[in-house]
């Protein structure tokens, strides 16, 4: 291990394993490591035994529950948008020809207390019982102009500067009702609150044109894709991506001490009195727990995510007998400061053995009981077999990685979708390397291994 590396990644969470096989890509000389004796990190997958002894405290879970390995209960489920940023850093890497992807069958949005599907294009808008008829017209001219606009040509403009526009400006061109506007906003665009109607209108157009094109993809009932096995196998595929490119792969590393010169800079990691050096340190931020650093901190704590995990043996109601699907339950509708987000998926992803269903339900915590807290969300279920409830801090760096050469990810939020994990690591990535990344990848080349 008495080595110098470029390179030192600790962690094998989703952020890290993608970064450090960006990082192999790029030919940098890459060591990850992990004080786990398994990959994923905070994001591991676990089967049943796994997750009995984490939230129950012992290994015997029931016998009706099925087999323990077939279950893959991934602790933060998101699932990707199918022309996303992750699944086109999937195939700029080549990762994709280690993971096999099924569409997600449905999208939907809680509304005056019903779940309802989210109506992806002007078609849909005008079926939807989401609005009245006169609602669905004003609707579908937005999602025409949503769907026609493009940057480059100006006559898609309409007169209008999006990038001077305010959201709430351009919704009210087109006479929208408050309700409209928080599936659009929510289930569509994916805000997680409502700061966006005061911002510049070009990003969620932008994220409405990505829906709606993920949405197009597969002609299935969602814009998602998720890995069968669950997303257990992304670190994995990574390990092995890394490997190909001579990146070394260590699990089970106690300790992992972030060592920094006089200047306060990284000059390595030492595990178990062994030192490898190296110039740059990436990491989740357990690894450099409040550590202060020239009094310093390196992280701080902004906020707390609280979820239940339920085993389940039908698809949750009103979702069309979806066996997997996401369900958005905006803030306004439940009298919160931010969103709710409800994760289901089964054993047609081989998370599960036949006939179970796993169901997350996850928020940002705006209290200490998460039981109390969820309720809006696990009424939705139905009947469950089990339900375990868990909360968990975010942490997000305030260090300075031109001082100190440390690149510090944030701790995963409560959305069940990737579209912030994704822009966090591609962040990332431009600091540590000063380039951008280009994702102008064929998309079509992960379209093989989804059926």
């Amino acid at each position: 291990m008495d080595e110098e590396y470029d390179v030192i990644v600790l962690g094998t969470g989703l952020k890290e394993c993608i970064l450090s096989g960006l990082l192999s890509v790029d030919g940098l000389k890459v060591l990850h490591m992990d004080r786990n004796d398994y990959y994923g990190g905070e994001s591991a997958s676990l089967n049943l035994i796994q997750l009995w002894k984490r939230f129950r405290g012992n290994d015997k879970p029931p016998a009706h529950l099925g087999s323990s390995r077939d279950y893959n209960v991934d602790m933060i489920p998101k699932f990707m948008m199918a022309n996303g940023n992750l699944v086109r850093v999937l195939i700029h890497t080549d990762v994709t020809k280690y993971l096999y992807f099924k569409a997600v069958d449905g999208s939907y949005v809680l509304n005056k207390g019903k779940v309802h599907k989210v109506p992806a294009t002007d078609m849909e808008a005008l079926k939807s019982p989401l609005m009245g008829i006169f609602e669905k017209r004003r609707a579908r001219k937005l999602f025409i102009y949503v769907h026609n606009y493009e940057e480059s040509d100006p006559k898609t403009h309409e007169g209008m500067d999006l990038t001077r526009v305010t959201t709430r400006e351009l919704i009210a061109k087109f006479g929208l009702d408050d309700n409209t506007i928080d599936f659009i906003g929510h289930a569509l665009a994916l805000h997680r609150d409502d700061h966006y109607l005061n911002e510049p209108a070009m990003d969620t157009v932008m994220r409405m044109k990505l829906y709606a094109e993920s949405f197009a993809r597969f002609q299935g009932g969602s814009p998602y894709i998720y890995p069968l096995y669950g997303l257990g196998e992304l670190p994995q595929a990574f390990a092995r991506l890394s490997a190909v490119y001579g990146g070394t792969y260590m699990l089970n590393k106690p300790g992992c001490k972030v060592e920094f010169d006089e200047e306060g800079k990284v000059a390595g990691v030492t595990s178990e009195g062994e030192t490898a050096k190296c110039k740059k340190v990436v990491c989740d931020p357990s690894y450099l727990p409040n550590k202060k650093l020239n009094a310093f901190e390196q992280v701080r704590k902004v906020g707390k995510v609280a979820r239940a995990i339920a085993i389940m043996s039908h698809p949750i109601p009103s979702t069309d007998e979806s066996h997997s699907v996401q369900v958005i339950l905006p803030q306004k509708q439940l009298g919160r400061r931010s969103d709710m987000y409800l994760f289901c998926c089964s054993y047609t992803h081989n998370v599960a053995p036949k006939g179970k269903f796993i169901a997350f339900v996850s928020t940002e915590a705006e209290t200490d009981h998460p039981e109390v807290e969820l309720k809006p969300g696990i009424e939705l279920l139905g009947p469950v077999d089990e339900i375990f409830f868990d909360t968990y801090d975010i942490y997000e760096p305030v260090n300075e990685p031109s001082l100190d050469n440390c690149f510090i990810s944030t701790s995963y939020d409560a959305t069940t979708h990737f579209e912030s994990t994704v822009t966090d690591v591609l962040n990332m990535y431009t600091m540590i390397t000063g380039k951008v990344l280009d994702l102008s990848v064929d998309l079509s080349a992960a379209s093989a291994a989804e059926e």
